[in-house]
């Protein structure tokens, strides 16, 4: 049966690492164009009939970049269209939301001390709720077409606090920061897939046809990147919070990532200035710093704490203390891991355990029974360094209890 316990983990391993390489690759393409339109030199007559140009050099070769607002006279042969980053993206990261929170729904979704849910009703909360991120979203862009881009902007951050307290009232902590993360880059994905893609399809079709092409669909397009811009960065910190419990475990986890989003603002907002040549806006990192400082202030609130270890018992969970061995497993985590994963570690220098990972009471240990055979029982990883001399014997009993209960993390 640990032969699955492997074989799983190594398709989460796959699944994350492509997720990785795909969002690199978008973030970097989103990125180098923002900076690229923003630096462009639009002082210049250019006989093409371009909107601006730019001069770069890198790896060893000169580029000339012309940008046409609508398009050249002639349509190039071979035109190149940057979505797949961005639908490989969400696609890989919906995988992961799937093979993590869904499958792992009663470990890493639900916790019955914020909302006691059923492992239907809360994917479909989730599912339910990036979609209607969407919506919200996209209503807002077109009741604001015409306003001020500072208007729309704070409206979207209106409902981004409102989804990250509800999330924060629904799903455990861990679980509520990264489908924020998720619901952020739902929008993102969406706006590549609805909006950007289909509007420079209607420009080129009318190229094609000998139409002059309406500018409104590269002024709309162009307005929706600008969105991804500024929220590319609170979404990269969301995606990582599920490794540090100082961000989801604390009792103002939904305003620690709300003030996540300002410090994107005014991080792109230095560089965006920055490359329009419109002058260092160094009070943006003041601002910056001050955001910062406030959320490490609000990560200091009391962890939330476990419920009795009778009521956390449920599904898989009560396989697992049931089986033969468990008691002598309790002991083994208990004697060799719990000096650092406690609800106050005693190990010097740990003042929460890591990754919110508490393994003092039974129920604590039913619970994190995968986690428990994959980091001390199939490899070493933990303890670390060994420091707590764990014996090859107690791995071994680990992966035999864990065998007897039938153990499987899906």
């Amino acid at each position: 049966m640990y032969d699955w316990v492997v074989l799983w983990d190594w398709v989460m391993i796959a699944a994350r690492w492509l997720h990785v390489i795909t969002a690199i690759a978008w973030i970097g393409s989103s990125f180098y164009f923002i900076a690229l339109d923003l630096g462009l030199h639009r002082d210049r007559n250019l006989a093409s009939g371009a909107d601006g140009e730019e001069w770069q050099v890198h790896g060893g070769g000169f580029y000339h970049i012309q940008k046409y607002l609508v398009a050249p006279e002639a349509m190039p042969d071979h035109l190149i269209w940057f979505k797949w980053e961005s639908y490989a993206t969400w696609l890989s990261g919906f995988a992961m939301l799937v093979l993590v929170y869904y499958l792992g729904a009663e470990l890493y979704l639900i916790d019955p001390t914020v909302m006691d849910l059923s492992v239907w009703q809360a994917v479909a909360i989730s599912m339910a709720s990036l979609a209607f991120g969407w919506i919200v979203y996209n209503a807002i862009c077109k009741i604001f077409v015409n306003a001020n881009q500072t208007l729309v902007m704070l409206a979207l951050f209106v409902v981004l606090v409102g989804m990250s307290w509800f999330y924060t009232q629904v799903f455990s902590g861990r679980a509520a920061l990264l489908h924020l993360g998720a619901f952020t880059a739902s929008i993102m994905s969406g706006n590549v897939f609805f909006i950007i893609m289909p509007n420079q399809r209607i420009v080129v079709a009318d190229l094609k046809a000998g139409r002059k092409p309406d500018p409104k669909y590269g002024k709309i397009a162009k307005q929706r990147s600008m969105h991804n811009n500024y929220l590319t960065l609170p979404v990269i910190f969301l995606m990582l919070s599920n490794h540090y419990p100082l961000v989801f475990a604390t009792e103002w986890n939904w305003a620690i990532a709300s003030l996540v989003f300002l410090m994107g603002v005014t991080i792109r907002h230095w560089f965006n200035t920055r490359h329009a040549r419109k002058g260092n806006p160094h009070w943006t990192w003041a601002v910056t710093a001050l955001l910062f400082l406030a959320i490490a202030w609000l990560s200091t609130a009391p962890m939330r704490t476990m419920p009795e270890p009778e009521a956390q018992l449920r599904g898989d969970a009560l396989r697992y203390a049931a089986a033969p061995g468990f008691a002598e497993v309790v002991g083994i985590v208990q004697g060799r891991c719990s000096m650092c994963h406690a609800a106050e570690p005693s190990w010097d220098g740990l003042h929460w355990p890591p990754k919110g990972v508490v393994l003092e009471t039974e129920s604590e240990i039913a619970h994190q029974a995968a986690r428990i055979v994959m980091q001390a029982g199939l490899t070493h990883a933990m303890p670390p360094g060994n420091r707590s001399f764990m014996e090859p014997e107690e791995r071994a009993r680990i992966v035999e209890w864990f065998r007897a209960a039938g153990g499987d993390p899906v």
